[in-house]
């Protein structure tokens, strides 16, 4: 008994990283179509922010934590509007283009890390309370889960909140779904798909630097091992759909852990036949909808 439970709150916290960096995924494509491949970038680079940010104060406190968050959040953000304000916003409607430009910058920043902080992984303190466990039914859980799954379930509930009652998600959304008559209307909805994408990218920095206390390390390709989680989350919840990628990041976690435990390692194969048995069966994804 000790064990399910320990698998299920491990593999919820493992899940709420993999919606960190899903949700910006699904937000982008969900509402402008984008596939960005270097959106595992901005969660790298906002680790390695809160890395700095945090070593030049006492690593070892909450306040740290919550500020190299912060820290994390906006320069994965500034650095995700960046990219959609100088690359992809000359490319809507080209998607060769644009999956082309987007593995490039892939690829190139995870050189630039490397010239900047080299290529051997950092470890990074966090609170004391993240190296201690809690009991729940017999089970040690480590403490840094809980942090994990409150902050991602945070990120869901403000990223819902702001498409739904701001003026910015109200522009979004109708951006979306008729950009030429929201153009006419004197709205500029390039601003509004800017934000989008610093949302996506704010995301990804917050998962970037609790991945980091996550895993103990930061390292130049952290974001691109775990965008290739991301990616087939997106793909099963369903593309451009938010609570999709919330539950299949619960699906997707908890499937890799208890295979990891009970068959030998294998919960890396387990999700991609899992994601072979989605795009058969159905490819739109849980909640995506269908062409």
């Amino acid at each position: 008994m000790e064990t399910v439970v320990l698998l299920i709150v491990t593999g919820l916290g493992l899940g709420a990283l993999y919606f960190l960096v899903a949700s910006g995924l699904s937000l982008i494509y969900g509402l402008m179509g984008i596939l960005n491949f270097a959106h595992g970038s901005f969660l790298t680079l906002g680790a390695f922010a809160g890395w700095e940010f945090a070593r030049r104060l006492d690593g070892g406190s909450w306040v740290t934590l919550v500020a190299s968050l912060v820290v994390g959040a906006l320069v994965g953000g500034l650095a995700a509007a960046a990219t959609e304000f100088f690359l992809i916003r000359r490319l809507y409607e080209r998607h060769i283009e644009q999956v082309l430009v987007t593995v490039g910058l892939a690829l190139a920043t995870v050189a630039l890390f490397e010239g900047i902080w080299g290529t051997d992984a950092i470890y990074v303190v966090g609170p004391d309370w993240f190296a201690q466990t809690t009991d729940i039914l017999g089970a040690r859980i480590p403490n840094d889960r809980f942090v994990l799954i409150i902050v991602a379930v945070l990120v869901l509930l403000a990223i819902v909140l702001f498409l739904k009652f701001t003026r910015f998600g109200l522009v979004i959304r109708a951006g979306v779904e008729n950009r030429a008559m929201v153009t006419a209307l004197g709205i500029d909805v390039r601003t509004a798909f800017t934000i989008v994408f610093a949302i996506g990218g704010a995301a990804a920095g917050i998962g970037g630097v609790l991945a980091s206390h996550y895993f103990g390390y930061v390292s130049p390709h952290l974001g691109g091992s775990l965008l290739i989680f991301a990616f087939i989350v997106t793909v099963i919840g369903g593309l451009g759909s938010l609570t999709g990628a919330a539950i299949a990041s619960v699906i997707v976690a908890l499937m890799q852990q208890f295979a990891n435990f009970y068959l030998g390692g294998t919960g890396d194969l387990v999700i991609v036949l899992l994601l072979a048995v989605v795009l058969l069966v159905r490819p739109s994804g849980l909640l995506g909808s269908k062409a």
